[in-house]
């Protein structure tokens, strides 16, 4: 993990960061949260979390600025990415060594060898009783007992012995032309095993050929980010492109392995493309500010992926190919329900929405100390595991709306919301009244 250069710069700034600290790891440990020895290995280089969440913590502890925090979490977001991909490399090297033992126990070629002794030593048995050359030519017709005799009579012959008695069954088909019979003429006994043997060879082969054939072009289509039906857009059947524009602008050279806050190019305007053609409400301006970072990781909560709010390849593939819609309710749908369901505080509940997220059903908010706030009432992570909620559900505004309602129950006040509730009770200032101004010659 060390030799990764996206990992040790990561790991430079949190040394820099907790040196400046003037902390020692325990004290860390203690404030942030995570072990002594996770702390080592994250400052050494050694391991990259796969939440940032603990990076987060670690780094506020450390007082880093928001500036810091923006450049930490971009560098971690490519240390990710480097981790994922060595473990997908390792992961293929590993299945590279199996292959070789596999492919020997396709290539029958032991039997072939075994099986020319007893042809041999069955051919001067075979043609001692055929002292007229009529039997070579209309083997099928003669009698078959000579060879089935002397089949038994040696014992240490007996491996030749069940094809004499297949060739005594043969005359009853009807009489095949002489080309046909031609390749049972030498050894009745032993022919026919040989014969068969090759093809079951080339078939093994064949079949062995065609599996990595087939692996070979499914690692193509991942590592290029094309699709197998050649939609370039990612938008299943009638998707708008031919097969000869299946490339894709976030798997281009052009740009990065993970696009992250901060960003400001033609790469982060695929991205609010793709997310506004999903039904995302989202400038594309080409900057992946905070707007941007909330529909990332409400898209990656819809589309089951971790939500980063990086978009790295598992987030440019869903871009492309999920069937992720992301259309919400207007905010004048949101405040009819809210009314509905806090019926005895309808105009406060509705201005505590409002205050929490402007009515925007997807809204996520990260705290400094890692955790996040969810949907129209910002449920925070905490209230999602009291209530048995998950991110997901928090974004759907009739679930969050309910949930608010039953954190509102307890005491019948919006103590879960301090901050917006002191807004809504606040009196509002009156409209001072301007009453002419009245110049000294008037007075």
């Amino acid at each position: 993990m060390s030799a990764c250069p996206e990992t040790e710069r990561f790991a430079a700034l949190l040394r820099s960061l907790k040196s400046r600290s003037g902390l020692s790891y325990e004290a860390l440990a203690r404030k942030s949260g995570l072990a002594g020895s996770t702390l080592h290995r994250y400052c050494r280089g050694t391991s990259v979390p796969q939440d940032y969440g603990s990076v987060h913590r670690l780094a506020t502890v450390c007082g880093a600025t928001p500036d810091e925090l923006r450049t930490l979490h971009r560098l971690w977001a490519l240390a990710d990415a480097a981790r994922a991909a060595a473990e997908r490399g390792a992961v293929s090297e590993a299945a590279g060594r199996t292959e070789p033992e596999a492919t020997p126990e396709a290539e029958p070629e032991a039997e072939p060898k075994a099986e020319p002794k007893a042809e041999s030593k069955a051919e001067p048995k075979a043609k001692a009783p055929t002292k007229d050359p009529t039997p070579v030519s209309t083997p099928a017709q003669g009698p078959a007992s000579p060879p089935a005799q002397e089949g038994a009579s040696t014992p240490a012959q007996g491996p030749a012995s069940p094809p004499a008695t297949e060739g005594a069954s043969t005359p009853a088909p009807s009489p095949a032309p002489e080309g046909d019979r031609a390749p049972e003429q030498p050894a009745p006994g032993a022919a026919p095993r040989p014969a068969r043997q090759p093809r079951r060879h080339r078939l093994r082969v064949t079949v062995v050929a065609a599996v990595l054939a087939a692996a070979t072009v499914s690692a193509w289509v991942l590592s290029s980010g094309r699709s197998p039906s050649g939609d370039g857009d990612g938008a299943g059947a009638g998707g708008g492109r031919s097969t000869g524009e299946a490339v894709r602008t976030l798997f281009s050279a052009g740009c990065p392995p993970v696009i992250a806050m901060g960003e400001h190019d033609e790469c982060v305007r695929e991205v609010q493309r793709l997310l506004h053609a999903k039904g995302a409400d989202i400038g594309v301006d080409g900057d992946f500010g905070p707007q941007t970072l909330r529909r990332v990781t409400a898209f990656q909560v819809l589309a089951g992926l971790q939500p980063n709010g990086v978009v790295a390849e598992p987030t440019k593939k869903a871009l492309y190919t999920s069937p992720v819609r992301m259309g919400v309710w207007s905010p004048r749908k949101v405040r009819q329900r809210v009314r509905e369901v806090f019926p005895e505080v309808p105009d406060k509940a509705v201005a505590i929405a409002d205050c929490q997220s402007f009515l925007d059903p997807l809204h996520i908010l990260p705290n400094t100390n890692g955790t996040r706030n969810w949907g129209l009432f910002q449920i925070s992570d905490a209230r999602l595991l009291e209530l048995g909620g998950t991110p997901r559900e928090a974004l759907d505004p009739e679930w969050n709306i309910q949930a608010a309602r039953k954190l509102w129950s307890r005491d019948r006040d919006f103590g879960d919301w301090p901050h917006c509730e002191r807004a809504a009770d606040a009196p509002r200032s009156p409209t001072p009244r301007h009453s002419p101004t009245v110049s000294p010659s008037q007075r």
